[in-house]
Order: C-alpha cells, then sequence, then structure tokens
C-alpha cells in the first residue's frame, strides 16, 4: 500500500531539504569531499553544518557533501586521498583495521586505516526499527519472509543488524527475510511509499524521516526484547567499539507511535574523520571555526545540542589529526595518550 505524506508533511521536507542544503563559496583555493550518510539522519545534519560553516567562514576553502553510499566505501575513498572528510564510527574503525566483517574481502583495507585521522567524535543516535502498524509485524520474530532495509549493502550498520536479528530470531538474511539493498536516501523514501516492510535507520530521535511518516501513519518502534539481552551473541555486538544499549523514549514521535513504553536498543557513536595528508593549518582552522560557531547553529537546530566539545573523544579510537590535536592543546582539553600518535 502507498504511503503518501500530507501537504503539511510534505512542507516540512521541503524546509528540512533547504535548510540541509550546503552552501559552496562561488571561489575557494581547496576544494574537498566530504561523504556522509544520506538525508534524514543526525550525521547528515550534523555534518552538513561541518561544511556549512567552514564554506561561510573560510572562504579560501569549499566542502562539497557526498550523501550516497555506505562509510565502508567512504572510508577506503578517504584513505586514499579521493575524499577528505567522511563519517566513520569506532565499530567501522576497527572492522576496517582487522579486515572484517565488510571490509573481509578488502585486503590491504588494515594499510589504508593507518592513513586516517580524527577531528572528533558526537553521537549517532540510536538504532530505529520501524514498521507502520498495521502491518501485523509485532515483534523481531515477524521479520520472517518480510522486506528489511538494515543500511547500505556492503555497510557496517546492515552487517551489524544482520548480526542482531539472527542472535534474537536465528533468522538469516536472504534466508529467511528479504533484504533491500538501497541507499539511506532512496530507503526512506521506499519505506513511505510502502515498498520496505521494517526499516533500520540509526539516528537521534526524533528523526526527521520518522517525524514525517508518524505525521500521517501510525507507526510501531520494535526493540530488543528484554529476555534476549543475556544471549552471547547480542552481548558481543554491544561490546563492540562505540556501541551501546540506549533507548527511544516513549512518545517521541506523539499520538502515532503505537508502542508502548521506551524503546530498548543499540546506540552508537560516530565522527569525523580525514585523511593523514590534509595540511595541519588545513585541520586547525577547520576544527578551530566548527567548535567556534556550533553552538550558535544548535540554537536553532535542535538535535546539533548533542554535538559538545567535552565529548570529542567519546569512544575515539582513531589517532587525532595533528591540526585537530594543535586546537585541543590551546583549548586546554587533555587529550587520551591512544590519540596521539605516540
Amino acid at each position: 500500500m502507498i504511503r503518501q505524506l500530507h501537504r503539511k508533511a510534505l512542507g516540512l521536507i521541503a524546509a528540512a531539504a533547504l535548510s540541509a542544503m550546503t552552501v559552496v563559496p562561488a571561489s575557494a583555493t581547496e576544494n574537498f569531499r566530504l561523504s556522509t550518510l544520506g538525508p534524514g539522519t543526525s550525521p547528515y545534519v550534523v555534518m552538513n553544518t561541518f561544511a556549512n560553516i567552514v564554506n561561510e567562514k573560510l572562504p579560501e576553502y569549499s566542502i562539497e557533501v557526498n550523501a550516497t553510499g555506505a562509510a565502508t566505501r567512504h572510508a577506503i575513498e578517504t584513505a586514499m586521498g579521493r575524499s577528505q572528510f567522511f563519517m566513520s564510527s569506532p565499530n567501522l574503525y576497527h572492522l576496517m583495521e582487522t579486515e572484517s566483517g565488510p571490509f573481509a574481502k578488502s585486503k590491504g583495507a588494515a594499510k589504508q586505516a593507518e592513513k586516517l585521522r580524527a577531528l572528533f567524535n558526537f553521537p549517532l543516535g540510536y538504532y530505529h526499527i520501524a514498521t507502520f502498524a498495521d502491518s501485523g509485524i509485532e515483534t523481531f520474530e515477524d521479520f520472517r519472509g518480510k522486506r528489511l532495509f538494515l543500511g547500505p549493502p556492503g555497510g557496517a550498520a546492515n552487517e551489524a543488524m544482520r548480526i542482531l536479528i539472527e542472535a534474537v530470531t536465528g533468522y538469516k538474511a536472504k534466508e529467511d527475510y528479504d533484504v533491500v539493498s538501497l541507499g539511506w536516501d532512496a530507503a526512506a523514501q521506499g519505506f513511505q511509499d510502502g515498498h520496505i516492510d521494517v526499516y533500520f535507520n540509526p539516528t537521534l530521535p526524533p528523526s526527521p524521516i520518522m517525524t514525517q511518516v508518524a505525521m500521517t501513519n501510525k507507526i510501531r518502534l520494535l526493540g530488543i526484547p528484554n529476555e534476549k539481552l543475556q544471549r552471547p551473541e547480542v552481548q558481543k555486538l554491544l561490546e563492540r567499539p562505540g556501541f551501546f544499549l540506549g533507548s527511544i523514549p516513549a512518545g517521541i514521535y506523539g499520538d502515532n507511535q503505537v508502542t508502548k513504553g521506551d524503546v530498548l536498543t543499540i546506540g552508537a557513536t560516530v565522527g569525523i574523520i580525514t585523511n593523514q595528508s590534509v595540511p595541519e593549518e588545513t585541520i586547525y582552522k577547520i576544527t578551530k571555526i566548527f567548535w567556534e560557531n556550533i553552538d550558535g547553529r544548535a540554537r536553532q537546530t535542535e538535535l546539533l545540542k548533542n554535538v559538545q566539545f567535552q565529548r570529542a573523544f567519546d569512544q575515539l579510537n582513531i589517532v587525532l589529526h595533528p591540526g585537530a590535536a594543535r586546537y585541543y592543546r590551546e583549548k586546554g582539553l587533555e587529550i587520551p595518550e591512544n590519540l596521539t600518535g605516540l
């Protein structure tokens, strides 16, 4: 069944798209590429804001935002110098440096990981596992035979959610349920149009996409059952770098959120990562201008209040770029030894 958004929702989508547009300076001496998750996710909002601050305040630089593809691909591209910034996560970096998970067939990925350097971390949010209230899907066991979007193919989110589903139900991807292979943006639209039965999206609540859908449709958010939390496979997933157990508040999406109580799910941390070859002075100026302006942007966009200077190193497992480290030292922020590269 096709799900339609009424005019008010469409107006909000247009307004959100307009506010998220990246401002690119007319002329710049250096052009950079930044890769992130698609619209409707918290990284998209944070990283578009990052690009806009740099583009507006440092006219010598221009950052163009790419919001297509999976972070696994973005990591390799940035390590190879084809992109200068991307959204990474402690889990993704761990998989890359150990050549496991989605990097298992990417020989040389560990060597490429050595070229990556960090600017800061921020909260990704919580995995929303959403379905329409009239879909007949009320638990993970109801996934059998359904169409699930777990994240872009080959991505770390896709891999993690396959593991979670199998840990809770024993179901295997492509055997017990269908995996929808789309990017983040196309999947959000596919879910709204009724082409996806269960939609997985890691983002801070209230998610723009889920807010839009819940304006005109009753939705159900599925959580990890309490009785399955102590399963070794679930615990092993929660022990991954950057992962933690969290909850989506009851009623965060209004009366059309039919789930009763808080929703227990996996939370994650991500960050903005660059290549070690980007000059120290460049990263110093970019890091400085971002932190000097983010509080002002947060007064306009509630979600940005989650990006906090004092938590820039939370769960960070990638060495800081020298330019970023220089700024943090100037501001008196103590840098953990594992982030110094010494």
